[in-house]
């Protein structure tokens, strides 16, 4: 992750490769390309959104609809680690967005972990790309001027993100915002995938005035453990529980975005309930 903002103007970005980071998602699922890619421009844009926020927390973007793709879920902590996932049904077609999902919903949330009030904001699916909903989005609920630039295939997945920023007190520069979205509309999908940060800032802005901050991994990673399973069985409560155990050997849990199995016993079941660990309060995703 590559952050830079215009000095003495308005405006604001970031540039993201996604390299392990994504390989580690195609390693625990295989999609058809065209899933594949929508859900790499998705995780891409999830990082730019996070890194651009003040906070500490993850950050949620999910799409449904009732197309052949009926679920898109990526999640981005603050410290830019993320995880990954999707749901399909029958032959996956259509380079559109409306084609994927048909008609549905987009959803993003901000879940902050330092005591602060979970938002979300949800809004019809538009546009014909990721960046076009995004933008959509960041418009009608956020206000915010955004525009987006995404791209993924089997190898790779990257993004650039500009911002207009609000309340900017310095800013000598108003043409600032429409000469960084016009050059930034000049780069290819190639050069963004290809092209280090580094690079595609000097060739699309080698005559402007920018600051580029340090750079920042982005890491795949999955909180899922066996105690967060074990809350889970707790909340069903131990009756409910026990009524499935006596129709089946145990209770079997696979997590969606790593692939791990969880299998639980009776005397897993047990000692689940017997544990003292409190119980978290559960965050649905979809």
């Amino acid at each position: 992750m590559q952050r830079f903002m215009f000095e003495h103007a308005a405006v604001r970005g970031g540039i993201v490769h996604l390299d392990k980071t994504w390989q580690a998602v195609l390693e625990r699922r295989e999609y058809p390309p065209l899933l594949r890619n929508l859900l790499g421009e998705m995780m891409a844009a999830a990082a730019l959104l996070a890194a651009s926020l003040k906070f500490t927390g993850s950050i949620i973007l999910q799409m449904q609809g009732e197309g052949p793709v009926k679920l898109v879920v990526v999640e981005c902590q603050s410290d830019l680690t993320m995880r990954a996932m999707a749901h399909w049904e029958g032959e996956v077609v259509g380079e559109l967005l409306a084609e994927l999902l048909g008609a549905g919903r987009f959803a993003i949330t901000v879940d902050p972990r330092d005591g602060g009030k979970t938002y979300q904001g949800v809004v019809a699916i538009s546009g014909h790309s990721v960046a076009d909903a995004l933008e959509d989005y960041m418009s009608r609920s956020e206000q915010l001027e955004t525009r987006l630039w995404l791209a993924a295939d089997g190898n790779r997945a990257a993004g650039m993100l500009l911002q207009k920023m609000p309340g900017h007190d310095v800013d000598t520069d108003p043409d600032a915002w429409t000469r960084a979205v016009h050059f930034a509309s000049t780069l290819t999908r190639k050069e963004l995938l290809g092209l280090p940060a580094t690079q595609t800032l000097h060739r699309l802005y080698h005559e402007e005035d920018v600051r580029v901050f340090d750079p920042q991994d982005v890491n795949f990673h999955c909180p899922c453990s066996r105690e967060r399973v074990a809350g889970m069985l707790r909340l069903l409560g131990h009756d409910e529980v026990q009524a499935l155990l006596s129709e089946q050997d145990s209770i079997e849990v696979d997590c969606e975005f790593c692939n791990r199995h969880y299998v639980f016993d009776k005397v897993d079941a047990e000692q689940a309930f017997a544990s003292d660990v409190p119980t978290p309060a559960p965050k649905s995703l979809h």
